[in-house]
């Protein structure tokens, strides 16, 4: 894994949904070498969803069944952070255009400040209508509110004094004492699949939240990133990838044990970031760490 920084998905839903045991499971994981703890978003799993999960939903079976029992992110994540030191606490992701950016502002503030500048802030537009409909925002128009959602939260944690003027939400011009730790704010990274959702990373966000996909895919929508950031003026080799890896029975990477050749090929790729998701194949919290040593070669 020599130039590859691997992180650990923190124990949240499914059968490794247990919030006490997310401290144990933090401080063991930086213990065994892991550089970056993750956790995801998941508000509502409705019996007849409108929307299959498009990591292989079927009409029978419209979800993973894990995503039945899912803690909060910003609890997990506050729970790590008092109990780890180095590794970089991560949101992969949060579904960005249901929450309001005065309240995400304080929260992912506090969270940063609290892990002592360790926070990456992650953002999707998600999958699922009816977790818009369940928090009162319209599924019609999440990109634009997502673009939003960063403007408000540019100037809550750079603004003197913080003000937003915009289709979605009013700030009235504010002191705002917290200030992140990070100047001038926690890295934002943005996950999506689709060419405008890897355009809106180039022009917007310090780096992508991928998921594992044919090599092909990978390079294709990285350079699309890349050519947006360069007509935005950016620094295209300044974006990170954070690759994610879910191994999960009846998908091309089943268990732990395939995640290895996973590794090689992002490394040939110039993937540096790397985080796995266990909940899929660990029974239990222990069972988790136990895989955890073998992925990182304890």
């Amino acid at each position: 894994m020599s130039g590859t920084q691997l992180g650990l998905a923190l124990p949240q839903y499914g059968p490794l949904a247990d919030p006490a045991a997310v401290p144990r499971f933090a401080a063991a994981a930086e213990d065994l070498g892991f550089t970056s703890l993750w956790v995801g978003d998941r508000i509502l799993t409705p019996l007849e969803p409108s929307d299959l999960y498009p990591g292989g939903g079927t009409p029978e079976h419209p979800y993973p069944r894990e995503f039945e029992t899912f803690t909060d992110p910003f609890t997990t994540l506050a729970a790590a952070a008092a109990v780890t030191r180095t590794a970089r606490l991560g949101m992969s992701a949060l579904t960005g255009p249901v929450y309001s950016p005065v309240l995400l502002a304080r929260a992912l503030t506090s969270l940063d400040l609290a892990s002592a500048g360790r926070l990456d802030v992650g953002f999707g537009l998600g999958w699922l209508r009816e977790e818009y409909f369940a928090t009162g925002v319209p599924w019609e128009g999440r990109g634009k509110r997502l673009e939003e959602l960063l403007d408000a939260l540019d100037a809550l944690w750079t603004g003197d004094p913080a003000e937003h003027e915009g289709p979605q939400w009013r700030i009235a011009p504010s002191t705002v004492g917290l200030r992140p730790a990070q100047e001038p704010r926690p890295p934002v990274l943005l996950g999506g699949f689709s060419p405008p959702a890897l355009a809106r990373v180039g022009r917007r966000a310090d780096g992508w939240l991928a998921g594992w996909m044919p090599e092909q895919y990978l390079t294709g929508l990285w350079s699309v990133a890349r050519e947006a950031a360069g007509r935005a003026g950016r620094d295209p080799d300044a974006l990170r990838r954070v690759l994610r890896i879910n191994p999960r029975p009846g998908t091309a990477v089943e268990t732990a044990a395939d995640v290895r050749p996973c590794l090689d090929v992002a490394r040939e790729l110039g993937i540096t970031e790397v985080f796995v998701d266990l909940h899929y194949v660990a029974k239990d919290v222990d069972h988790a760490l136990e895989l955890a040593g073998e992925l990182i070669g304890r």
